[in-house]
């Protein structure tokens, strides 16, 4: 697959805990040389990054993360908050808990008020495969499905494991019509990103493709 086309799938991402300003400038300024699909950021820069960008380049920020158990007020305070300061696509963690005590229509009921507060921008729902069983998992995208979400989403990164080709194989065999699949967290090569797309990822969550586009760049490739 051509570069630019992966690169096209990109939600370029930095959401560690220590990250400054200038290195969020560096990923806005890649996103929008490299042609991402959006940037990925924490919601306290989302203001500052949607003035740098203007409209050249969608501004994602994450809810109630990396843990998902705030309350669903929590998450849709932070939802209204993300999207009053420019923030375009909302990435939602749900609460694994809930999931383990088999409460789906809680769940369903905090995905579709978070959606109702994302008022029309994209929203994405991380399920975090790693701590589900299968059945959970086939469970999640009925879920998701049914709550007018646009993306289910494996993973946060901060975890105990990242997207998996089986995780987003099984997804892409339950998710309903018109959901699309996000894979995020260890996806560090070009062959990753294209297994991923192939599987049937629509996006992809990652900090390393596009530093090593940049780096083979500056190797001259």
């Amino acid at each position: 697959m051509d570069t630019e086309k992966i690169l096209a799938h990109c939600d370029h991402t930095l959401l560690k805990q220590e990250s400054t300003w200038e290195q969020i400038r560096e990923v806005c300024d890649d996103g929008l040389k490299y042609r991402c699909a959006s940037v990925c950021i924490p919601a306290a820069y989302v203001r500052r990054a949607a003035e740098h960008v203007g409209n050249a380049l969608k501004i994602c920020t994450v809810i109630g993360f990396p843990n998902g158990y705030s309350t669903t007020a929590v998450k849709v305070f932070e939802t209204e908050d993300a999207i009053r300061n420019g923030a375009d696509e909302i990435d939602m963690v749900i609460n694994i808990g809930w999931v383990k005590d088999r409460r789906w229509e809680d769940l369903l009921t905090e995905i579709k008020a978070v959606k109702a507060s994302c008022q029309g921008r994209i929203l994405k729902v991380i399920v975090e495969a790693c701590l589900l069983t299968e059945e959970e998992k086939i469970k999640m995208c009925e879920i998701v499905t049914a709550s007018g979400a646009e993306y289910i989403k494996t993973s946060t990164g901060f975890s105990t494991g990242g997207a998996t080709r089986e995780d987003v194989a099984l997804f892409a065999r339950h998710i309903g019509s018109g959901v699309k699949i996000k894979a995020a967290g260890g996806i560090s090569t070009l062959q990753d990103a294209e297994d991923f797309l192939a599987l049937g990822a629509d996006r992809l969550g990652t900090s390393r493709i596009v530093k090593l586009v940049k780096g083979q760049q500056g190797e001259g490739y």
